[in-house]
């Protein structure tokens, strides 16, 4: 549980809710890191019913991300964004959660000590960075890897805002080699050893890497993708939330699946 809390100061947007499905090894409801599970948007605008959008629902509820039975849907139809985003059923061996923030997990973005690693801090945040238009969030338990959690968001952007995203972050990836630490609601922690991984996926550029976080006397690998499909950006974060020393990898399946959603949508 210690491992847990931690992980949710230092990755505020990685679910790890539907993570060792019927396992008894699950850790306790509230303590893990859980996104926002619905679309997030500045101001009332957000065509998905977004969780930034002031008197909004949201998509996901308000439940805590670990307990039992508590797993939301994700909703069906809506925005070309919501339709974009993974239900539940679209991938077997998985289970696909919607819920709502964990109280416990800080709201926003992540501020870096370094301004180069900034845009490596925001991808950690609520939305990939500040020029989302929009942005709904998924999280994803596997049943076949005891442990994994993925975090999958899709985002919309102007597209040149898009591109500028995918340069940045190439750019954090090599200048960020010796980490960076960053701050999110007086809570810091650190991200060190970020190296850039060789992930091949679909998409038009796409941008990998490795980091271990770090907080309270806790270290996480956490496995990042970020791909560019025209105007809409998928960010997806593994983590292994069972502990071990085995390296956690997005699935190749997940980032597949998510990039075939964002295509059909469009």
């Amino acid at each position: 549980m210690k491992a847990r809390t931690a992980t949710a100061v230092l990755l505020p947007a990685l679910l790890s809710a539907t993570v060792g499905c019927g396992s008894t090894n699950t850790p306790a409801a509230g303590k893990g890191p859980d996104p926002k599970g619905s679309a997030s948007a500045p101001g009332p605008s957000a065509g998905s019913g977004g969780a930034g959008a002031p008197g909004s629902a949201g998509t996901g509820g308000a439940g805590d991300a670990g307990g039992t039975g508590g797993t939301t849907a994700p909703q069906r139809g809506g925005s070309r964004l919501e339709r974009s985003a993974l239900e539940q059923g679209d991938l077997t061996g998985y289970q696909i959660s919607a819920n709502g923030k964990n109280p416990n997990a800080p709201d926003g973005q992540p501020q870096a000590d370094r301004k180069v690693c900034q845009p490596l801090a925001d991808i950690m945040g609520d939305k990939p960075d500040p020029a989302a238009r929009a942005t709904v969030n998924r999280g994803i338990g596997s049943q076949k890897q005891m442990g994994l959690a993925v975090s999958a968001s899709v985002s919309s952007y102007a597209e040149s805002d898009a591109k500028a995203l995918i340069a940045r972050l190439k750019a954090a990836v090599a200048a960020c080699a010796t980490g960076f630490t960053a701050t999110v609601e007086k809570q810091s922690g650190a991200y060190r050893e970020v190296k850039a991984a060789d992930y091949k996926t679909g998409g038009d550029e796409s941008v990998s890497w490795t980091t271990t976080a770090a907080a309270e006397g806790v270290t996480a690998q956490v496995h990042l993708v970020v791909v560019r499909q025209g105007d809409t950006v998928v960010r997806l974060m593994a983590l292994n939330v069972a502990g071990g020393r085995q390296a956690p990898q997005v699935p190749h399946e997940v980032a597949d699946k998510q990039l075939q959603k964002v295509r059909a949508a469009r």
